[in-house]
């Protein structure tokens, strides 16, 4: 274990110390608490003054500027802790600030930079005013617009933009220092422009707050408007060149579309243990678990529980890889991040759902032990909205999947990105915004899977096998892209485009799971490197697929249930990281690490 990946693993510690036990009822910051902040519709203070103290804003800021952003995998798994507890803190508190920061940091001047660091570094919240879906996830419809003032189109240097028109709803608007603007500029392709805006340097007059917006999840967030009137903008709030804004927005959500959703596994971990908890309690599984249940009703739940903690895996195969390629394949990565945006929230929002039905009656309850669950899963489906929601991300793919077919996936086009697989934080290159791009130049995750199904596996013939039928469905894939606009340009109006990319994203996630497995067997031992979750992970995503199955299924059913209860009575998370959790005895996985020590002896 490398240095970075100690130190991060000290930060998850230490955040998860500062929660403390969540379901001790005297917790300022435990479940008792956030169910009743979110009742009341208003953020919990002493969790956000907690993360305040832990200084959770620098996660956001790159190392290079004070703080300690290195890796985007990272960043989501420290702030996957925040949404364990909260989403709405996780976002208002945490991801919002970030999606504003981010464009300057792909785009900004070393000024804007070094002010951006600074109101971060200080606690102070940053919002961005990215493009709307009015009209159907149109950029064009953005309702801002910046109009040079005589000065300015002088070209001097002097003057700047007159801001006007308004914003109906963004997250911590009204206590925002900073806001990142898009706001029209001109017309045609570089109609739209970013702009830098420091709260206090608005004249009162120009700004209007507008009033909140009430969610039906997320109920904690801070969602209101802002209007402007003729408001004076300083020429140097320009972020980047003129005109460029949307393309910027493009290029940057290689970067938003994929930290955002997995940092919202959190969510999805919650969940799952909340209905592990019921089942528990009820004596449906465990050690209490018998017949007097009834028969179905144990295999209902033991299949319920194995299949969800397998869509949380297969779920943070794909974030790993979205967060990872920013770094290693920044050209490619758009495609992995879109994938990740509009699939995981899908694929969690059912396995909540499923979840459910474990709980009964109590999926309704207000307060005690198990009503986290039903504010989760009230909270999931809104981590797929906004700008980059779903239908957008969809329409960032589809384009590309006719010329992707002809030149990327094949075994003959892969360039082995083993770094893609990696859990360990340790090995990144830098962040390079620069090298972000709309368009993917190829697609290395998919390719992965041609040259693993191309190559005999003697030691694990099941997912060989398994590994051989995805890759056929991606051949499958590749003769349907044949049928679509050759270069793209109408395939968003074909219908058939739609289930081509539904089932693209299934084919990458499988891959994905297929990578990890992969690395994790030839880095060690331990439950990843083992073959039952990832051929339950696989035969799950063939099944989504329609893929006939061979008539010889093993049932995993069993050593997955006893990973789920190991973890849960352990305090483990049920992600890919395992992580430590605050809730049993002592320190943070007290009683792995004790496990542990007695099977070292």
């Amino acid at each position: 274990m490398g240095e970075q990946e100690q130190e991060v693993r000290r930060r998850v510690a230490e955040l998860e110390r500062g929660f403390g036990n969540p379901a001790e009822a005297d917790n300022p910051v435990g479940t008792s608490a956030f169910v009743a902040a979110d009742a009341r519709g208003k953020p919990l203070a002493a969790a956000e003054l907690l993360l305040e103290r832990y200084g959770l804003n620098a996660e956001f800021v790159p190392r290079d500027l004070g703080g300690r952003l290195t890796g985007l995998d990272t960043l989501a798994r420290v702030t996957r802790v925040v949404f364990r507890r909260d989403a709405a803190l996780g976002l208002g508190h945490g991801i919002t600030s970030f999606l504003a920061a981010v464009v300057v940091w792909a785009a900004g001047s070393p000024e804007q930079r070094r002010t951006v660091a600074r109101l971060l570094l200080t606690g102070h919240h940053l919002v961005s005013a990215y493009p709307e879906l009015a009209a159907g996830s149109s950029f064009l419809s953005n309702e801002l617009t910046a109009t040079a003032t005589a000065t300015a189109t002088a070209g001097d240097g002097s003057g700047g933009f007159r801001l006007s028109g308004r914003k109906e709803a963004l997250n911590n608007v009204e206590r925002a220092a900073a806001l990142v603007l898009f706001a029209r500029t001109g017309t045609g392709r570089h109609s739209h422009s970013a702009l830098l805006v420091e709260r206090d340097a608005l004249p009162a007059g120009g700004v209007t707050a507008l009033p909140r917006h009430r969610t039906s999840g997320i109920r904690g967030c801070q969602v209101a408007g802002i209007g402007f009137d003729d408001s004076p903008v300083p020429a140097d709030a320009l972020i980047g060149e003129p005109g460029r804004g949307l393309e910027l927005v493009l290029r940057i959500f290689s970067v938003t579309r994929g930290v955002g959703p997995s940092a919202a596994l959190g969510c999805a971990d919650t969940a799952l243990r909340t209905a592990v908890a019921c089942a528990v309690d009820r004596g449906v599984v465990g050690d209490a678990a018998d017949d007097v249940a009834g028969p179905q009703r144990l295999s209902h739940a033991r299949s319920t529980l194995t299949g969800a903690f397998v869509d949380l895996l297969l779920c943070d195969c794909l974030a790993l890889v979205a967060t990872r390629a920013v770094h290693l394949v920044p050209e490619d990565a758009g495609l992995y991040a879109a994938a990740v945006k509009y699939l995981l929230p899908q694929l969690l929002t059912d396995t909540s759902y499923e979840l459910s039905t474990l709980l009964g009656a109590d999926f309704h309850a207000r307060n005690g032990a198990y009503a986290a669950f039903r504010k989760n899963v009230r909270d999931l489906p809104m981590i797929g909205l906004g700008a980059a929601g779903s239908a957008a991300c969809r329409a960032t793919v589809i384009p590309q999947l006719p010329r992707l077919a002809r030149t990327a996936w094949s075994a003959s086009a892969a360039a082995p990105v083993d770094g893609l697989f990696r859990l360990e934080a340790d090995g990144l290159p830098p962040l390079d915004l620069g090298r972000l791009s709309p368009a993917a130049g190829g697609d290395p995750l998919a390719a992965s899977l041609a040259l693993a199904a191309d190559a005999p596996d003697p030691e694990s013939d099941r997912p060989a096998e398994l590994a051989r039928l995805l890759a056929g469905e991606l051949a499958l894939l590749r003769d349907g892209c044949a049928g679509l606009d050759r270069d793209g340009r109408s395939a968003l109006g074909d219908p058939r485009g739609h289930a081509l990319a539904e089932r693209y994203a299934l084919i990458l996630v499988g891959a994905a799971c297929l990578g990890v497995w992969r690395h994790q067997r030839s880095a060690g031992t331990g439950f990843l490197a083992r073959p039952e979750w990832l051929e339950a992970a696989l035969t799950r995503v063939l099944r989504r697929l329609g893929t006939t199955l061979p008539k010889a299924t093993p049932d995993h059913e069993e050593p997955l249930l006893a990973e789920v209860l190991a973890r849960y009575r352990e305090h483990r998370s049920y992600d890919l990281y395992d992580t430590p959790l605050a809730g049993a005895p002592g320190a943070p996985g007290a009683e792995r690490e004790a496990r542990e020590e007695r099977e070292d002896r």
